[in-house]
């Protein structure tokens, strides 16, 4: 009998032991050359891009490269439904094709949107993708993800340095309390990589709520600190500044703006349950960002906010109306003003790149989607025109509103009765953005390229006609990369569940003959070596990475660290003087993204 319980002791830890398995996904990797030439002589054009982690669905595209400042404003489309301000904009982009794991093949046959040769010199190329096979899988259960819940995913620590795992912080919810009254409610954080089941992990903070759609912001350079917005049922919302205290009670910074809050009142009086209050900050700024909007009213009033991070006092403000108030929608039948009822910053801290510093705005109750620079030229605040990088709004099919041949509000841009309802936008590093398709049936999002062109409409694999609540994107070189999303088509509803996605630019060039990029990770014997007291790490990635050089003693301990930045794919070298040192043998370690390697070396005296 004894033999029994014991053996029946052993199934039940091994089974908890498989059931208990950490988030690991297969992380989609796309190689290709930095730089490719083409001759622009009408001959199809073929070079190799290897996949490795999924088999994907892919978009090449063909872009101006450092035009932006030539082509300034353009308003174009149908219906103008297209405005890009100084950027580059979009030759060509195919339709979807596979790419398989392995080496593939991309083709161009050196023509434009219109089929027209497009004329020599130096463009950009981009590669967008991801897996449209596979089923989503799992990342946590302990943390919504829901369109009122507005997370924040954390790849950075204060210092600047990426995480070897991301965090996921999210805002809390709670909804028609009365009056002034506030109840608890608690913001989470959760480590991606950590076992879904384990609700243990959590950590959390309790604040003291009303009219709470769960948006917070956080301190890049202290993140004990956030910020959070919270609506009053007499039709004010409210900013706080508070201490996260892990697990116990957020501490108010009454020292922070009036009392510890920034509060503004909104145009159309009472805010209903479902108006969204979110607010953002971005990497390097100076502000919070809120938003001054009533699409449930209709109010013709919309206006980007900035409130000063260090003092709680208002810095500016910038009219928006210009995009999302149109009194001629109120009177068909829709709502004279559309939002945004999103403000939320573009790098999401997750991706880096040049999005760093964006803004998405966006409303599920409208046609427009919007990327803006809040500091463009150096400049806090202006006129929105000139800091808009583009706008998509009706003509494109892509997010449009009202676009249906029997619509009984043709063409309607501000609307909350259609779909989609673009809760959420998220963009990767280079640009490519995306909303949820919800109320478009089994499509999973739409997707805009760097320049705001509309793509159409994507699925993952197994997608049904639930709700679909968002995206975010890690793509910082981490075991995570990949594309984030709710779980309701699996069932499992407001969950956070991982797609494999890579992108990746490149050069598309007559000028000059030039080698590709490297194949693969590489990092040379230091030079020279012995050494005495400086010498030179040469190494070469195969794709644009977070890099860092960490040096280590023989005990294993880190003594120093070389460098910690964003590399372009190619060869690259540095320099590390151990002048203050001891002679010795020493190691050095190369991480970039997923690929690390570690090499001896030996300093003299």
């Amino acid at each position: 009998m004894r033999k029994c319980v014991f053996a029946a002791f052993i199934t039940l830890a091994f089974v908890s032991s498989v059931l208990a398995a950490p988030f690991s996904p297969a992380v989609m990797k796309i190689v290709a050359p930095s730089v490719v030439q083409y001759d622009f002589d009408g001959k199809q054009l073929e070079f190799s891009a290897t996949v490795s982690g999924a088999p994907a669905s892919a978009l090449f595209g063909v872009f101006t490269k450092d035009q932006g400042a030539k082509i300034g404003a353009v308003w174009n489309g149908f219906l103008g439904w297209h405005y890009v301000n100084k950027i580059d904009t979009s030759i060509y982009i195919s339709q979807s094709f596979a790419l398989d794991i392995g080496k593939n093949t991309v083709k161009w046959n050196g023509k434009d949107e219109n089929g027209k040769s497009v004329s020599a010199g130096e463009y950009s190329y981009y590669i967008w993708a991801f897996d449209n096979v596979n089923s989503k899988k799992i990342v946590t259960k302990q943390m919504a993800f829901r369109w009122n819940e507005m997370s924040i995913v954390q790849i950075m620590d204060a210092a600047g340095k990426p995480l070897a795992k991301p965090v996921i912080w999210e805002g809390g919810s709670k909804y028609k309390v009365p009056n002034d009254e506030r109840i608890e409610t608690w913001q989470r954080k959760w480590t991606i990589g950590n076992d879904p089941e384990d609700a243990t992990l959590v950590e959390s903070t309790k604040t003291l709520s009303s009219e709470d759609a769960g948006s917070i912001a956080l301190d890049l350079k202290d993140y004990s600190m956030f910020w959070k917005s919270d609506g009053i049922n007499n039709g004010t919302v409210e900013i706080r500044k508070f201490k996260w205290v892990p697990n116990g009670d957020a501490v108010l910074q009454t020292a922070w703006g009036d009392d510890g809050k920034f509060a503004f009142s909104l145009p159309g009086g009472i805010p209903s349950s479902e108006l969204h209050m979110p607010i953002t900050n971005v990497e390097g700024g100076t502000d919070i960002f809120a938003v001054n909007h009533d699409y449930i009213t209709g109010a013709s009033i919309s206006e980007l906010i900035y409130v000063d991070m260090e003092t709680g006092e208002e810095t500016t403000r910038v009219d928006l109306a210009n995009w999302w108030v149109d009194l001629a929608d109120g009177e068909a039948g829709g709502q004279a003003g559309g939002g945004p009822s999103d403000v939320i910053n573009a790098g999401d801290q997750s991706i880096g790149g040049p999005l760093s510093g964006m803004l998405h705005l966006q409303a599920h109750g409208s046609c427009i989607n919007q990327l803006l620079d809040p500091y463009r030229d150096g400049e806090v605040g202006g006129s929105i025109n000139d800091l808009t990088l583009w706008v998509n709004g009706n003509g494109d099919y892509t997010g449009d509103h009202n676009y249906e041949t029997d619509s009984v509000r043709p063409w309607v841009c501000n609307d909350y009765n259609p779909g989609p309802y673009k809760y959420w936008t998220a963009s990767d590093k280079y640009g490519f953005c995306q909303f949820p398709s919800y109320n478009l049936g089994a499509s999973s999002f739409g997707l805009y390229a760097p320049d705001g062109t509309g793509l159409g409409q994507f699925a993952f694999a197994g997608e049904t006609t639930s709700n679909k609540m968002g995206h975010r994107y890690l793509q910082y070189g981490s075991p995570y990369d990949g594309m984030y999303q709710d779980g309701n088509s699996t069932g499992e509803g407001g969950i956070w569940t991982f797609i494999a996605h890579d992108s990746v630019k490149g050069v598309l060039t007559n000028l000059v003959a030039v080698e590709e990029a490297p194949a693969a990770f590489a990092v040379a014997q230091n030079s020279p070596n012995p050494f005495n007291p400086s010498t030179t790490i040469s190494f070469s990635i195969p794709e644009a990475a977070n890099v860092t050089i960490e040096v280590y003693n023989v005990a294993g301990q880190k003594i120093d660290t070389v460098t910690g930045e964003f590399m372009n794919a190619g060869s690259h070298s540095v320099t590390w003087d151990g002048s203050a040192l001891s002679a010795g043998v020493y190691f050095y370690t190369v991480k970039a993204g997923e690929f690390s390697k570690t090499m001896k070396m030996t300093l003299l005296k």
